[in-house]
């Protein structure tokens, strides 16, 4: 008998017996085995201690560690933590006719519109023949009524019946679940986010995109010509041969007939279709300068586009000139390359062989939302034929007064330089329309209904009078509060930049109050620890503020509103914060950075300084702050009670004490630079209206700036939720259950 231990453990290794001189040794593998079940750890715990290899890496391992090689059951720490996802095996089903299954995907919305309103389009292809029909849509919802058309089209042209269809996930389509369960059509959906199981449209779309934006950069159209571009690249991807369906085309599969190409031009080209407005002036053009842009389906007859007139029209009449694109300008290849066909994003096979080339891809004759009219669309712009019985309309001669000239009709290239306009724009309406014919009243009358406009940049501003006036006193009002001194930037440190900020401050019935300038530092550029550290700021809940205005109405207490000129600007900073010189600042030496000691408008910690500065000098005056609401504060000096509401700038004060209220605001504007407005009138855009029954609260200023922006302040109004006394009309009058 002979043993072989480990040289450093002395653990058993193996054994063997002496036979006719030789040892024979005992089943390594037998050994091992039994050698860890006795002496060694279990192999989940190995698999613990390394770190949770895989069970390959096991079998990997050297058999005299005395590991096993195996693992006894599933790890689910390994499941959690490695889990991957299956390789998509190349699909081995082949379908055995036309439309037995049919993929469906819908591309888009893409940011720029076609020429007939479509931001995108819904692609459907037939598995067996690889066709595809391609239909333009101006909104997915338009999916349901293409579907529809196309399944018509299977049955009466095909006399085929659709078995199954295939998409992904999207919702457009879930309007066709209904069609499907009624017609007996299998209605298969990939999973969520895996759009390799809808691979055959997917790669389509890739294909159609393809070949659009060849024909586009070949003819140099803009952008807004894609939709064309689509519908005619999938017209020619049929009549394209495929490697997958043996060099035949999809067409040919469909038709069992090969294509006709006699009747393919060269997409963008010039071409001049003939005019048949000519045949009612002896002297006019006879032909329409034109861009070829597609093939018209069930037309026999071209797609063209006047260059003139901006109409699309199909004629059968028509000059190629293949060589010549007439968007080939620079200023064509510049637009281009500024708005690019998208890439899609697609996937491909991740399989040995290699995947179907763009020829193997196919397609059918394009269907759009929109077909080009039957008739040329200027036989609707041709001039009356005056018959029997007709004549000419002319102006009335009671509306001439009324003719206002205000479209200026001279050359726009007459207008002064960009440099030299008041506004900066490259085209100032100022030298399209002109009111000099009005009369100086009726000037001043249209001049008091336009609506003045906040500059966006300090150039803008400068150049008007009230807004340069607006920075001035901002200005003033920074130095006047020593918000900063002018000192060389230290080593180290860094500058923030400003910007000025231009807002109309209105009253309560919309007119203008004043201009505001105000100076704003890029905050968003700070630091936390270096430039700042703590932000919060509280301010008033909408609770609150009712609550307030319930106290003071219901034991009719006066309230009063004050407004905090420059707010930001009294906090005291405790960081080093330097900011660039603002615009339009003269500084002594260019160099010198401004200092900051008061907080600025943008500042992160600029809301919490101004509160911090507030709530002192109210607990000065011997109020008590709020622990329900942090903006809330009180004051009891015996029979005199005051109350303050503080939301930032803007302050409520309410009291049962005339003269305390007075003593008060003159007590706020002695430590800040204060505005009495008076009595609560417009509080964050609440208007307030006070009779002896109590307070009425409105926003009406609010409610027509809502429906300013929305177009809709001259809309009809309607009573909601209904008019008092309304009389119902019969059939809506209630009704006995048992009558």
């Amino acid at each position: 008998m002979i043993e072989y231990l480990d040289r450093h453990s002395r653990r058993l290794i193996g054994a063997g017996k002496r036979r006719n001189g030789l040892y024979y040794f005992e089943d390594f593998s037998r050994v091992h085995v039994v050698g860890v079940s006795k002496k060694n750890d279990s192999m989940d715990t190995w698999h613990q201690r390394l770190g949770h290899p895989s069970e390959t890496v096991m079998k990997w391992l050297d058999p005299v560690s005395g590991i096993q090689s195996s693992i006894s059951n599933p790890c689910e720490i390994c499941l959690r933590a490695k889990h991957a996802r299956d390789i998509f095996p190349t699909s081995v089903s082949k379908t055995t006719r036309i439309f037995e299954l049919v993929h469906c995907d819908v591309w888009g919305p893409y940011n720029t519109a076609s020429s007939c309103g479509a931001r995108s389009f819904l692609t459907i292809v037939d598995d067996f023949s690889r066709a595809v029909w391609v239909y333009l849509l101006v909104d997915k919802t338009e999916v349901f009524s293409m579907f529809m058309n196309f399944c018509a089209m299977v049955d009466r042209q095909f006399s085929q019946r659709i078995k199954m269809v295939r998409s992904d996930n999207g919702t457009e389509f879930n309007c066709l679940k209904d069609f499907f369960r009624t017609s007996g059509i299998i209605f298969q959906t990939s999973c969520v986010a895996t759009p390799q199981q809808n691979g055959r449209v997917e790669r389509k779309h890739r294909h159609i995109l393809n070949v659009a934006r060849a024909l586009r950069f070949q003819a140099h159209l803009p952008i807004h010509f894609w939709g064309e571009c689509v519908l005619t690249a999938a017209h020619l991807i049929n009549l394209t041969p495929s490697a997958v369906l043996k060099h035949k085309t999809p067409f040919e599969i469909l038709f069992q007939k090969p294509p006709d190409y006699k009747e393919l031009r060269v997409f963008g080209c010039l071409c001049f279709a003939y005019n048949l407005r000519s045949s009612k002036d002896k002297f006019m053009s006879r032909s329409r300068k034109c861009v070829f842009v597609g093939y018209s389906f069930g037309k026999k007859g071209w797609k063209v586009y006047d260059l003139e007139t901006h109409e699309y029209f199909t004629s059968r009449d028509v000059k190629f000139f293949e060589d010549q694109f007439p968007f080939a300008t620079p200023l064509a290849d510049d637009l281009e390359e500024s708005s690019p066909m998208p890439i899609i994003d697609t996937w491909e096979y991740p399989s040995s062989t290699p995947p179907p080339t763009s020829s193997s891809e196919v397609a059918l004759p394009p269907t759009s939302t929109q077909e080009a009219s039957d008739m040329d669309p200027s036989l609707d712009s041709l001039p009356p034929d005056l018959g029997r019985g007709k004549r000419l309309k002319t102006p009335s001669v009671r509306l001439k007064d009324y003719e206002t000239h205000t479209i200026i009709h001279e050359s726009p290239f007459l207008a002064p330089p960009v440099s030299s306009r008041p506004s900066g724009t490259p085209f100032p309406i100022a030298h399209y329309v002109s009111c000099n014919k009005f009369s100086p009243r009726y000037q001043k009358f249209l001049s008091a209904l336009s609506v003045q406009t906040e500059p966006t940049s300090f150039q803008e501003a400068v150049k008007d009078a009230g807004w340069r006036e607006a920075m001035r006193a901002e200005i003033r009002a920074l130095e006047e509060n020593h918000t900063w001194t002018m000192q060389p930037l230290p080593s180290g440190k860094r500058a923030l930049g400003c910007r000025w900020v231009y807002k109309i401050k209105y009253h309560a019935d919309g007119s203008i109050e004043r201009l505001k300038a105000r100076l704003v530092i890029f905050g968003n550029r700070q630091v936390e620890g270096l430039d700042y550290n703590e932000t919060f700021a509280p301010v008033a809940k909408m609770v609150t503020v009712r609550a307030f205005l319930a106290v003071a109405a219901s034991k009719n207490w006066e309230l009063h509103q004050m407004d905090v000129h420059n707010a930001f600007l009294h906090g005291d900073l405790d960081e080093e914060v330097y900011m660039q010189v603002p615009q339009g600042y003269a500084a002594s030496d260019p160099s010198l950075v401004c200092r900051l000691h008061k907080s600025l408008y943008g500042l992160k910690q600029a809301p919490r300084c101004w509160f911090a500065k507030l709530v002192g000098a109210l607990k000065r005056y011997g109020f008590l702050q709020s622990y329900a609401d942090y903006s809330l504060f009180t004051r009891t000096k015996g029979s005199i009670q005051l109350n303050v509401l503080v939301y930032v700038d803007d302050l409520i004060i309410s009291g049962n004490d005339h003269e305390a209220i007075l003593h008060f605001k003159s007590y706020l504007s002695d430590c800040f630079h204060m505005k009495d407005l008076g009595t609560l009138r417009y509080f964050l855009g609440i208007e307030v209206a006070r009779n002896p029954s109590g307070l009425f609260l409105t926003q009406r200023k609010y409610t027509l700036d809502i429906l300013s922006e929305t177009g809709l302040l001259g809309s009809k109004p309607a009573s909601f939720p209904i008019e008092q006394n309304h009389s119902l009309a019969t059939r809506f009058r209630p009704s006995s259950c048992r009558s």
